[in-house]
């Protein structure tokens, strides 16, 4: 160590520190002069020739930059170097630094060394006392403000109708004005000195605990800042909660914070209305979404032939239908249609619901036979998809709800699924339903007519039918009659149709010579109605002359003029049966499309391929046909 007077008066200085003070020599890299304390700090004697690099190791080049911020601006302290003493203990610590010229040496840097231990202890210490200290100051302040306050203030506070209560900076309440007794039932020795928090708002509605830690209130005076609260519960004394909203502001005594006064409402009965209100758009909203699927409906049902909301007819068939029609309609009673395609089946519905007294509402038409078991059941009775959290649940309506206070007419029942059958039967008998997916059931209101194109007593028969469904579909029957068994109603028919279509394609209606009329009479007409709408429509299209020119399937004439006019079951079936696989010949099987057989018959792609497989027409049929054509 370096001697000289000057030094030794520096080591002198340096001893009289009680913390640990080395000055460094950063040009040498060694210590210059360290007091006692350093010395045991860092385990070194006095006649130790100590390189400073050596007492911080890997942290060299951090302290080198310490160092040349001291230089430059005179003085700096840093937590970021760790020294290591002669005896290889870690130090952590926080080394405060600054510059000074020396004579002979040049800089030297006086390095003060504190303990970060050891600082932390002593500012706990000193802390923790002057917590002490100034809690007894701020509760007295405390205590003489609110008193204060609520003497200066108690008329005003009274007189509010907001429920107001002060609490200090231990949660503990200070005053609660009359309106916030009155609505929470608790009384001033209830609650005044205690923890309000425990007392009025210790939990939510759900059950869990609501920690002071979390109250917006505690936070309010802890943070120093103002709170406001519109969704929340206090507690009564009768253990009941009431929905608040409430504003929590801090409040000061000669600028230290004294605690937090409370303004709070009683929201409860306008957050049921608001409920109720929110259930109601929300009723409006399904309500809408409902609409706008019946309207897809009935956009649909618009777009059928105008034909199909009129009987048409003068028979005796025709007037027994018009009478079962009158009878029916105003009743509630389940009506089950039944008849071959294109016999007028949805047109009796149609007058069924147009002369019921629920003709104010839709008419919802349900195709059984068009999709999927799985698809089915969820046009039928609607789906409900659960959705994320936050987001509005995806519900869509069966046919089933959209008919609800009107009619649902069920096509080709015979074609439903027999565990579809059987929950239909059930939504029937008790009245409710549940969309697939939901849990809740709502409450139904509708009339089902069904029909069917097949004989559905033999279907129960061979247990592809309820029985029991069978029975609450067939409380009152319609039977519709074929166009070749009330041929007299074919010029009423022909007339109807040709003004129909002659008023959609603009063109003028072309006479009906009686030949023509005789030759339609004549005609079998397997696909009933429909083949003859077809027939007409076509016949509409071609005509181009003052005369009707009608072109018809099947062959008539004088061999057709001497065929019997009555023919048992089995020969209609056999043909029905020719007349399906000369239109499979004429379309090379082709069955659905513009140019399929099914558009050729004038029926439905579905039902023909139900009749394929009823009357067992097998390929070859068809195909041995055509081959020989």
């Amino acid at each position: 160590m370096d001697s000289s007077p000057t030094d030794q008066n520096l080591s002198l200085q340096l001893e009289a520190i009680p913390l640990p003070v080395l000055v460094l020599d950063a040009k040498e890299d060694r210590v210059f002069s360290l007091n006692a304390a350093a010395r045991r700090l860092l385990a070194v004697s006095q006649s130790d020739d100590v390189r400073f690099s050596a007492l911080i190791g890997s942290d060299i080049a951090e302290f080198v930059v310490f160092l040349d911020e001291v230089f430059h601006r005179g003085s700096a302290w840093t937590r970021k170097t760790v020294l290591t003493s002669r005896n290889g203990m870690s130090i952590e610590c926080e080394i405060r630094a600054n510059v000074h010229e020396h004579d002979t040496h040049g800089p030297l840097f006086t390095l003060l060394i504190l303990e970060l231990s050891e600082l932390s202890q002593h500012e706990k210490q000193y802390e923790t006392g002057q917590l002490q200290r100034e809690g007894i100051v701020a509760w007295k302040h405390a205590e003489e403000f609110f008193a204060e306050l609520e003497l200066q203030n108690q008329l005003i506070l009274n007189a509010a109708g907001e429920g107001i209560y002060g609490v200090n900076t231990q949660g503990q309440a200070t005053f609660v004005n009359r309106a916030a007794q009155e609505m929470l039932g608790w009384t001033l020795e209830d609650l005044v000195g205690n923890v309000i928090h425990d007392i009025i708002h210790h939990h939510h509605t759900d059950g869990s605990v609501h920690h002071a830690h979390d109250c917006p209130i505690y936070k309010s005076f802890r943070f120093e800042q103002v709170m406001r609260v519109d969704d929340d519960v206090f507690w009564k004394k009768d253990g009941k909660p009431i929905q608040v909203e409430y504003v929590s502001t801090p409040i000061y005594n000669q600028k230290v914070l004294a605690g937090a006064v409370i303004v709070f409402r009683d929201v409860t009965e306008r957050k049921i209305n608001e409920n109720k209100l929110i259930d109601a758009m929300n009723e409006v909203a399904d309500l809408r979404d409902r609409l706008e699927q019946e309207n897809a409906y009935l956009q649909l049902e618009i777009t059928k032939e105008r034909a199909h909301h009129h009987v048409i007819g003068r028979s005796a068939s025709i007037q027994q239908l018009h009478a079962k029609i009158d009878l029916v309609a105003p009743t509630s009673a389940p009506v089950l249609i039944t008849g071959e395609t294109g016999t007028g089946k949805s047109i009796v519905a149609n007058a069924i619901h147009k002369n019921s007294l629920r003709k104010g509402r839709p008419l919802i038409r349900f195709k059984s036979g068009s999709i999927s078991r799985t698809a089915i059941e969820a046009e039928l009775f609607g789906h409900y998809d659960n959705a994320a959290v936050g987001e509005k649940p995806k519900m869509t309506s069966g046919a089933i709800e959209l008919a609800h206070g009107g009619t649902l007419y069920i096509e080709n029942v015979c074609e439903l699924p027999l565990e579809i059958q059987n929950k239909l039967l059930g939504v029937l008998q008790d009245g409710r339903f549940k969309r697939i997916g939901d849990n809740q059931f709502k409450n139904l209101d509708v009339r089902v007519i069904a029909a069917s194109t097949i004989d559905i007593e033999r279907e129960v028969s061979a247990g592809r039918f309820s029985e029991e469904l069978f029975l609450a579909l067939n409380v009152f029957p319609i039977s519709c009659v074929p166009l070749r068994d009330r041929k007299d109603d074919i010029p009423d028919l022909v007339t109807h149709l040709l003004s129909v279509a002659c008023e959609r394609l603009n063109r003028p209606v072309p006479k009906v010579t009686e030949r023509t009329m005789r030759m339609l009479k004549e005609y079998t007409w397997p696909g009933n109605v429909k083949e003859l709408r077809n027939v007409i429509e076509r016949a509409a299209i071609v005509s181009r002359g003052e005369k009707l020119i009608v072109e018809l399937g099947g062959a008539v004439g004088p061999r057709a003029q001497s065929a019997k006019t009555v023919r048992t079951e089995y020969e209609m079936q056999l043909e029905i049966r020719a007349n399906i696989v000369s239109a499979l010949k004429e379309t090379q099987g082709k069955v659905s499309g513009k140019t399929g057989a099914a558009a050729l018959l004038g029926v439905e792609p579905t039902t023909l391929y139900s009749r394929i497989k009823k009357l067992e027409i097998e390929k070859r049929e068809w195909q041995l046909l055509h081959g020989e054509s």
